[in-house]
């Protein structure tokens, strides 16, 4: 049966001016993660496995599918992946990696017929765009999701298999600093 519930997240923190990429083991890698997005990736455990069963927030739901993007020539970064490398050890799940950017529209099908909801971690640039080739329209979600942010879920829920999709957003609350603000909708003037 195809998947009724289809959670988004961008990957974890990356290198700015201020904080180095580091590899799980602190090695320097400008395409990994800075110690906050591996503290994300340690929380996201906790937001989408509660160990008590309890959802912060009951439009979660625990991902029988993690897609992550694929490593390649055109996309040399192991964020993606790397942020929920924890959680789908933590469930016992592979990492479907079999798409990279660029493949966006091959993910949304796989997504799309997942069994039990999925999670997509990518890239926050192709975000809004894989939203709207799953609902159909470019009007359900906001049409650009923050630079800054690192700390938002979107879900894509539908009541059954054909049915429309509706959109919301979770804040994470995972680290200081964190907002409790969705991704601003901006009309167009």
């Amino acid at each position: 049966m195809p998947a009724t519930k289809i959670m988004l997240t961008r990957h974890a923190e990356r290198p700015n001016k201020k904080a180095k990429a580091v590899t799980a083991e602190g090695k320097r890698d400008h395409e990994e993660l800075i110690v906050r997005g591996w503290q994300r990736s340690g929380a996201l455990v906790g937001l989408f496995a509660p160990r008590n069963g309890t959802f912060v927030d009951p439009r979660l739901a625990q991902p029988k599918t993690i897609f992550a993007s694929a490593v390649t020539k055109r996309s040399t970064s192991w964020r993606p992946q790397h942020t929920v490398l924890a959680l789908a050890d933590e469930l016992n799940l592979k990492l479907d990696v079999r798409f990279a950017k660029g493949d966006e529209l091959d993910l949304v099908e796989a997504a799309i017929e997942a069994k039990g909801p999925a999670l997509i971690v990518w890239e926050h640039e192709a975000i809004p765009g894989i939203v709207n080739a799953i609902v159909g329209n470019k009007k359900t979600c906001p049409q650009k999701w923050p630079g800054s942010r690192y700390d938002l879920v979107w879900i894509l829920d539908r009541r059954a298999p054909g049915a429309k999709w509706g959109f919301r957003q979770v804040p994470q609350m995972l680290l200081h600093g964190d907002s409790e603000e969705p991704a601003p909708f901006r009309s167009k003037k």
